[in-house]
């Protein structure tokens, strides 16, 4: 008797366990406030996703060069290289690429390494057609989108996935100032909060200058939204970011974490540090420029 008091008993909590749910879970689904983006395993964002964006950049160009180079077509002197995408056809490279004068152990290193660059040769003559071409780019697209959310401070995959998404010749899915801008509002405050590494800094610098270049691009319209004083706040921004790199960066050289990287990753951050710096400086003359102007005046 006792056992069937305590199925009955169990039993009835879970049936009002099952009901509670029902009542309960409609309006948490519905409730936009506990959306957030499916991450699995915890990869996004983490230093795995770190390690997955920088591997994905080889399979991003390849779709990329499919939508971006040349249309295709046929390679006329089968022995040298095509004046137009500079690759030779598949079975010239296969027999000129395993030479016999080598070592067998070079011979088959070569072959190993033209198998790789197979994979990214185009051989058919044809075209691509225009619903092709979407196609590659519709992918490039998505798999920036993917490799940014692996890890939004990774400068190239942010600016890539801005740049797609912002100039209509390149994605397929243009999106307005407003979204653009939330991208890179997103990216800034993710990478300011990364105490670890300068390189986000970095990230952050170079996601000021592109809403800057985009708040200089709505001054050529009618009745410009942005004023100067919301450009001299993103300004100021970027100099908050460019401070923080140059303060990590000179913290990295006392730890001599720098040597922990390769000498073509620093060259990069050298590069795109002083690439942003000239941006910056052009940006404060420009926010001068429209400051002389009577209010409201768009540029000509």
């Amino acid at each position: 008797m006792p056992h069937i008091l305590n199925h009955s008993i169990s039993a009835c909590l879970i049936g009002l366990g099952a009901l509670a749910w029902v009542a309960a879970g409609p309006p948490l689904v519905k409730d936009a406030r506990l959306k957030y983006p499916l991450n699995i395993l915890g990869i996004n964002e983490s230093p795995y996703g770190e390690v997955f964006a920088m591997a994905m950049q080889g399979s991003i160009n390849t779709y990329f060069d499919g939508a971006i180079s040349p249309a295709g077509h046929p390679h006329d002197d089968k022995s040298q290289p095509c004046k137009i995408c500079g690759n030779q056809s598949s079975g010239t490279e296969l027999k000129n690429i395993v030479k016999l004068d080598l070592p067998w152990s070079d011979r088959f290193g070569n072959f190993l390494l033209s198998l790789e660059k197979m994979t990214a040769i185009r051989t058919n003559p044809k075209a691509p057609s225009k619903a092709h071409r979407i196609y590659l780019r519709r992918q490039v697209e998505d798999k920036l989108r993917f490799a940014y959310r692996l890890d939004p401070s990774h400068y190239a995959n942010y600016n890539s996935l801005h740049f797609f998404l912002t100039e209509p010749q390149l994605g397929t899915r243009p999106v307005l100032t407003p979204a653009a801008i939330k991208l890179a509002e997103e990216t800034i405050a993710y990478c300011l909060r990364q105490d670890d590494d300068p390189r986000p800094a970095l990230t952050a610098a170079g996601a000021c200058t592109n809403v800057l270049q985009m708040m200089f691009a709505d001054r050529h319209n009618a009745q410009p939204r942005f004023t100067t004083l919301q450009m001299r706040q993103y300004l100021q921004l970027l100099d908050q970011c460019i401070n923080r790199y140059v303060l990590m960066a000179q913290e990295w050289d006392r730890s001599k974490n720098w040597d922990l990287l390769s000498p073509q990753r620093i060259a990069e951050c050298d590069e795109r540090f002083a690439f942003i710096r000239k941006i910056r400086d052009a940006a404060e003359q420009t926010i001068i420029r429209y400051d002389s102007l009577p209010a409201g005046t768009p540029e000509p």
